[in-house]
């Protein structure tokens, strides 16, 4: 078995676009060797900002040798058919062929052997064919190429069994030959070198100053990065994105650090580090208080005799001028107050169909007062919180970095004289924005945040712009997932339809189907959330098909009582006298044309059981009204689990289908009765197993 290796070499590729390409590569590669009927027993990929790597290993040394059978017209038809057979096949004459009965007809076969091919002479059209198909996001083409590729190919190593493969990529004006050779580190070992197999390839660019492996370069980075933080007594700010993308800037990583000039460290240290993050790629280092510390982290891609010092100097010279801006935006902005701002929001549009940010505004206002009443939290409050929220937006700040919105309004407002309650909901009324970012817990900003993102629904909803299966272009299922978060992890008891009600009404559009079909939509997210917990979708379905439950607090708590009493064996066998009970009920229903309904008559019962049965039914109705009333949803499961005893003997001792129709009839009823009384906390007929 023998190895494929392929290295394709170019000017630098952007850092977001590396791992979708390595992805792509190791997909269109495999995909044709597994089509030219090539196994192999491991593929790898690796990329840098230079390069795309590629090893598959145990492909055999030639392709395997093919018998296949095609079946032809029956014997004796016309000769215009077994010409065209003939011709198909690949033959001259019917010597070679076979007489089969199939059915009771004769039939021609041709029996077509297909040597193998040696490998080598098959893995060069592929690799151009794999390449020629790959799609980048964006491309370019150079010199007089048509070929495009994300920056221009300088060079191809393609080698088999430790052999350079014959071949070229034609790029539609020039050709790039396959070869053996690749270049190291493009300042530290830019000359070429010769590779023998990928193991070589591996160990020459090392010694060449190139890390070949992302996920060793981004170990190295944090582990450099938190070394040179404690050094100093500080440490790293986590940003996984950040060490992602600068992973994908350098082939051989070189941490610094450097320090920040005094005088702008009055500046807001959210507006440092995203300066500092956005356009610099620095690392924020942070003092044991959590505070930005004065020192940053900064990943060379280059060795110097001076040990970084001058690297350092410049970025620190760069660095000034960019705090510079920061600074002079924060001094400017905080001359004028949030509220002189509100006139501006006029002149901004939230969306073309929904007006601009000016109305979007009045409806947070009294959507958040709403809410708050609803919490018990300060209406004034929150109402004055939604009013300021988005003010902000036309601080020269936030027009330098958008990313910083409500992180500004936040410090503004306390400089303008706003309580800390107000101007923390400024702050929050965004979050969260994804599952890992931090979800408010202080009533206004929770009411405010809360309006923020269900007016936006309520918006969309009404205009008719909903998410597709493929498309969510205003992220409403990020805004309903931050609704059922500060719901959920608040425990808040908020009825939503009459909120949703009150966020239709501000657009004039509070009909009872937008509000049923919004709530859909929540109830769709919500099972997405439980079953990454590891809840089981039926049990999900069985409390929403109650329906008219609008409370997530409640529900969930419903949902967790029933997963607890499944796993336990009364309500695994009540499940099952309950599915034994709704069969009957229904067979005997079609078979008279009718369900028997009412309530079953103690007087007609025969047995004990039937007695026993009964009168359990009663007293667990009486149980689950106090419990379900109290929202005790054990204690409701826990009466329920009583019914197994009595449910299990009326099946060992009562026949249903008993001759006398009126105790027939009436023993349907008990049986109904059976499937009634779970069905007041969830639908059984949709749990699984």
């Amino acid at each position: 078995m023998s190895e494929l290796f392929l290295e394709l070499f170019s000017e630098e590729i952007p850092a977001r676009m590396q791992a979708r390409a390595a992805e792509d590569l190791k997909r269109l590669a495999t995909e044709r060797l597994t089509a030219a009927g090539l196994s192999f027993t491991r593929a790898d990929v690796f990329v840098t900002p230079r390069r795309l790597a590629l090893v598959v290993d145990g492909l055999p040394a030639r392709t395997p040798d093919l018998k296949e059978e095609k079946k032809g017209p029956r014997v004796g038809s016309p000769d215009q058919a077994i010409q065209g057979f003939l011709k198909g096949a690949g033959l001259a004459s019917l010597d070679t062929c076979e007489k089969r009965m199939v059915g009771k007809a004769e039939f021609w076969f041709a029996i077509v052997e297909k040597k193998g091919q040696a490998t080598s002479d098959l893995l060069p059209s592929l690799i151009a064919d794999a390449v020629k198909a790959f799609g980048w996001p964006k491309s370019m083409r150079w010199g007089a190429n048509r070929f495009a590729w994300v920056r221009p190919l300088q060079s191809v190593l393609a080698q088999f069994d430790g052999k350079t493969l014959a071949g070229a990529i034609d790029l539609g004006g020039t050709t790039l030959a396959y070869g053996d050779t690749t270049q190291g580190h493009r300042f530290l070992a830019p000359a070429r070198f010769a590779v023998a197999n990928f193991a070589d390839y591996q160990s020459k660019l090392l010694a060449a100053k190139v890390l070949l492996d992302p996920a060793k370069r981004r170990a190295k980075i944090l582990a450099d990065l938190e070394s040179k933080a404690k050094a100093l007594g500080l440490t790293l700010r986590d940003d996984p994105g950040l060490l992602d993308e600068v992973t994908g800037l350098v082939e051989w990583p070189v941490v610094l650090t450097g320090a920040i000039d005094a005088k702008f460290m009055d500046v807001p240290q959210e507006a440092l580090i995203t300066s500092m993050r956005a356009h610099q790629k620095y690392f924020a280092l942070l003092n044991a208080d959590g505070s930005l510390a004065r020192q940053f982290a900064l990943v060379a891609n280059m060795e110097t005799d001076d040990a970084g010092a001058t690297i350092v100097a410049g970025n620190e010279r760069v660095l000034r001028a960019r705090l510079s801006d920061a600074k002079f935006f924060w001094d400017l902005d905080r001359k004028t107050k949030l509220a002189d701002r509100l006139p501006a929001l006029a002149q901004r549009v939230f969306h073309a169909k929904l007006g601009t940010m000016a109305q979007k505004v009045e409806r947070l206002e009294k959507l958040s007062s709403f809410i708050a009443t609803k919490l018990g939290a300060d209406a004034t409050a929150a109402s004055r919180a939604a009013k300021l929220a988005k003010a902000d937006l036309s601080s020269g700040m936030v027009g330098e970095f958008p990313e910083l919105q409500g992180v500004m309004g936040r410090y503004y407002a306390r400089h303008d004289g706003e309580t800390a309650e107000i101007a923390d909901a400024i702050r929050a009324h965004y979050q969260p924005l994804g599952p890992s970012d931090a979800c408010p817990s202080a009533p206004v900003s929770v009411a405010v945040a809360l309006a923020e993102k269900l007016d936006t629904l309520a918006g969309f909803w009404s205009i008719d712009e909903k998410p597709t299966g493929s498309k969510d272009p205003f992220a409403l299922r990020r805004s309903a997932l931050g609704v059922i978060r500060l719901i959920v992890e608040n425990k808040l008891r908020l009825g939503l339809r009459a909120v949703f009600d009150a966020a239709f009404a501000a657009y004039g559009t509070a009909k009872p189907e937008l509000g049923a079909d919004l709530m859909g939509f929540f109830a769709d997210r919500l099972k997405v959330v439980l079953k990454e917990k590891g809840v089981r979708h039926d049990l999900i379905d069985a409390v929403f098909a109650l329906g008219g439950e609008d409370d997530l607090v409640r529900l969930l708590a419903r949902v967790d009582a029933l997963d607890a009493f499944l796993k336990g064996q009364d309500g695994a066998n009540l499940l099952i006298g309950y599915r034994r009970a709704a069969n009957i009920v229904a067979i005997e229903t079609k078979k008279d044309g009718a369900a028997q309904t009412g309530a079953a008559d103690p007087a007609l019962f025969a047995q004990a059981e039937e007695n026993a049965l009964f009168a359990r039914l009663g007293e667990v109705g009486t149980k689950l009204d106090a419990a379900l009333k109290a929202e005790d949803f054990a204690a409701a499961m826990a009466a329920l689990a009583t019914l197994r005893g009595p449910v299990d003997a009326f099946f060992d001792k009562v026949t249903v289908n008993a001759e006398d129709r009126a105790l027939r009839a009436n023993r349907l009823k008990l049986l109904s009765a059976i499937g009634a009384a779970p069905a007041r906390v969830a639908d059984f007929s949709k749990i699984e197993g």
